[in-house]
């Protein structure tokens, strides 16, 4: 017979391993966040070439790891259908320049970016107040025909939710050869550490632990659609639209081809013109 004791022993002691799995999972969870947070948002500038790195809120030198991060694993079979067309017949135009454009654009008006893409069109709303030297890159990027035809190389779909683009080369490794200051990281819309569902915002190579990398954007940029818990470390420069939210969201619900929750869209991403006009 159990005695009365012996049963309050029992009970601490599953008590003690539910709570040891729920801390292991937790660690689990946000080692799996961060790692995603890490190789998905962050690039790292060498001379004009511009690469993802994995160490935004850690170091690694593992060149190898890092290479792996970057181009995901095409092995894993789409479970999805493609819901985007075919793209429009064209090519990615190899453009490089040595530096940040000077400003012409009205830095009391705003800007929209049109990004039509093979999914659909994707409108994003650019108040130039908050973030002139990004919108104003855009702007000139847009009118070389930068954007045209580039895909949208990466999908987060585990711990964070965007799809990244603005990579003429499709890898995670293309850039304007020069970069701009980060803008707006106090923005309102940030609270809590958390990028709200349709923000567009900057890829760079900041390190949170060595507190280097600041004003290192490039082209690269990406587009939530759910809210992200990420520290204010990328500038947000832009809205998306209700129905490039729309276009957004059917992008994410194709998923990625790694199953992984971070690689390519299965759909077909590509951004076939690029437009910023005055609104």
């Amino acid at each position: 017979m159990v005695t009365q004791e012996q049963r309050r022993r029992q009970l601490a002691r599953e008590k003690f391993l539910r709570q040891q799995q729920r801390r292991t999972a937790a660690r689990r969870k946000a080692h799996t966040r961060n790692a995603v947070v890490a190789s998905v948002l962050g690039v790292v500038v060498v001379g004009s070439v511009v690469s993802y790195a994995t160490g935004v809120f850690k170091n690694d030198d593992n060149k190898s790891d890092a290479a792996a991060q970057a181009s995901p694993s095409p092995s894993a079979p789409s479970k999805a259908p493609d819901p985007c067309e075919k793209p429009a017949a064209g090519k990615v135009k190899s453009l490089s320049y040595k530096k940040e454009p000077a400003i012409t654009i009205d830095k009391s008006a705003s800007y929209t970016m049109k990004l039509q893409t093979t999914c659909g069109a994707i409108d994003i709303d650019m108040p130039a107040a908050k973030a002139p030297h990004t919108v104003n890159s855009f702007g000139f990027l847009a009118g070389k025909g930068y954007l045209d035809h580039t895909k949208c190389h990466r999908l987060t779909t585990n711990g964070i939710y965007v799809l990244q683009c603005g990579d003429p080369k499709g890898t995670g490794m293309g850039g304007p050869g020069y970069t701009i200051p980060d803008e707006n990281l106090k923005d309102k819309r940030l609270k809590g550490d958390v990028y709200p569902a349709g923000t567009v915002a900057m890829a760079n190579q900041y390190n949170a632990q060595t507190k280097e990398g600041r004003d290192s954007g490039g082209s690269q940029f990406f587009l939530v659609y759910q809210d992200s818990p990420l520290p204010p470390n990328y500038t947000p420069f832009g809205t998306i639209s209700d129905s490039g939210m729309k276009v957004l969201k059917k992008i994410a619900g194709a998923g990625e081809n790694t199953g992984q929750g971070d690689g390519a869209p299965n759909a077909t991403v590509v951004i076939d013109k690029a437009t910023v006009t005055k609104s």
